[in-house]
């Protein structure tokens, strides 16, 4: 009975010489770009740092913004990117065109949309961090700190949209190694110039917080100029981008199907990111100190989650690419191999994070207390990390499958209707400790795993969008474009 057992466990969650051969293939450019990318960003925080603890906070404040705006671009590729990794898997690189010209369109409107917020509501935005106790002199420094910040990083918005557009099309088909290294290059000419920047190092000019910002700028036209010049040239290898500026049409079919399924994760991303801005707010509260305790905190749960964000990827294209193939049974066994090896990478990374945290802290110049509070945090995040890791392979899923709705219930609507409700009651309404009260927030994500599970298990949301019913006729126009 035992060893009964133990097969059917081998056999739905341990995969082959083959599977493993693939997901690293697949995963280790991403790991690799992440790990580089979250590790520099460690770097410059910890440089920030240096200067004063109201220099990094400002900071932090600032990219709490820019965090919506990362996401809004996500979310506004992403229900284009399941098209992409069908069509690819259906070997259809005419609609894998159209579906990047969709993409391209996309981005150009959310960049109008949040240059025009930025510009009108900045300030406002900045202010509703800095409504903690704390000394007002300090408040004053972390306002004009996170305006400096911001207002140089909006140059920035446009290249990123670019190498978000390219780099999210070639990782759907497959293709993990030119976005990795464009984004290599860009990380280390920001590292680099913020090492001038920061400091004024070698003739030039310290910069500070300003500094950091026009490197970060810099370092994303880098990163744009390389994914899309090498994309053009090889266009052989990747022939969906042949003619892709020939014509900025789209047949109508096509928009609206990517436009049904796309508006419900670009919402799911703006109001998710929207939660999670709010719920760092709702924690401000508590004081300035706290915001700096937050920042060190996400900076390096961002570092230790890089696997966990390189699986999320992987679920997503080996699945899309299957369900495009028609191979439904082939993406309900693969996934659940997934979601183990995700589970099992996580907790080992876990452990790691956990007994780094009371040392990390101290790499930045602040206040004990902000140290001891990031420790803190820290630590929560690594005792949920394993929950996380089923939430997020659980979303790339649903997402994969083209279940929009789902994904955004599982999503955003879980964190409006749970996390945020949940959270403001206890800080708001209740005396615990903010390391407490940070903790038991938190417990939230034990209830959105067990949720993932159970939808994953159902199988809803295995289905081929691109199946022949479903794809897009080329009229003799569209070919001729």
């Amino acid at each position: 009975m035992g060893s009964t057992r133990l097969e059917k466990f081998k056999k739905t969650f341990i995969g082959d010489r083959a599977f493993y051969t693939a997901v690293v293939t697949l995963m280790l450019p991403i790991v690799i770009q992440n790990a580089i990318t979250h590790f520099i960003n460690l770097l410059d925080n910890i440089m920030i740092g240096q200067v004063g603890n109201s220099e990094m906070s400002g900071v932090s404040i600032a990219n709490q913004l820019l965090f919506v705006f990362n996401l809004a671009v996500f979310g506004g590729l992403s229900g284009a990117g399941v098209f992409c990794a069908q069509f690819f898997g259906a070997k259809d690189h005419d609609n894998l065109r159209y579906t990047l010209r969709f993409k391209l369109w996309t981005i150009a409107i959310i960049f109008a949309v949040a240059i025009t917020i930025f510009l009108t509501c900045g300030d406002r935005l900045i202010m509703l961090y800095l409504t903690g106790e704390g000394e007002e002199a300090e408040r004053t420094a972390m306002f004009m700190f996170a305006k400096q910040y911001l207002a140089i990083m909006l140059w920035g918005l446009l290249p990123f949209c670019v190498s978000q557009a390219y780099g999210s099309t070639l990782r759907e088909t497959g293709e993990t190694v030119l976005p990795m290294r464009a984004g290599i290059v860009g990380i280390l000419t920001n590292l680099c110039l913020n090492y001038l920047l920061i400091y004024g190092k070698l003739g030039f000019p310290r910069l500070g917080v300003e500094g950091a910002a026009i490197a970060t700028v810099i370092s994303r036209f880098v990163e744009m100029a390389i994914i899309t010049i090498y994309a053009h040239k090889h266009s052989a290898r990747f022939p969906f981008f042949k003619g892709l500026y020939k014509s900025f049409k789209i047949p109508k079919a096509l928009t609206l199907r990517i436009f049904k399924k796309g508006s419900p994760l670009l919402l799911n991303e703006l109001f998710w990111s929207f939660g999670i801005t709010t719920i760092t707010q709702i924690f401000s509260t508590r004081g300035l100190m706290v915001v700096g305790a937050l920042n060190i905190t996400s900076t390096v749960t961002n570092f230790f989650n890089v696997f966990m964000y390189s699986m999320g990827a992987a679920v997503a294209v080996m699945i899309g690419q299957a369900l495009g193939a028609n191979e439904i049974e082939r993406a309900k066994e693969t996934v659940w191999k997934l979601i183990f090896l995700n589970i099992c990478i996580c907790g080992a990374v876990s452990c790691v994070l956990a007994a780094t945290s009371p040392f990390i802290p101290y790499l930045y110049k602040t206040t004990d207390q902000v140290r001891e509070l990031a420790s803190s945090f820290m630590r929560t995040h690594a005792l949920y990390m394993i929950f996380n890791a089923i939430s997020n392979s659980s979303y790339f899923t649903m997402r994969s499958g083209g279940k929009m709705l789902l994904t955004v219930l599982f999503d955003s609507v879980y964190t409006w209707v749970i996390f945020v409700p949940f959270t403001y009651v206890l800080t708001r309404f209740t005396a615990l400790g903010i390391t407490a009260l940070y903790t038991v927030c938190y417990l939230t994500d034990i209830l959105k795993a067990a949720n993932g599970l159970i939808v994953v298990k159902s199988g809803v949301w295995a289905q081929n969008m691109v199946s022949k019913q479903n794809v897009v006729v080329e009229t003799p126009q569209m070919q001729a474009e």
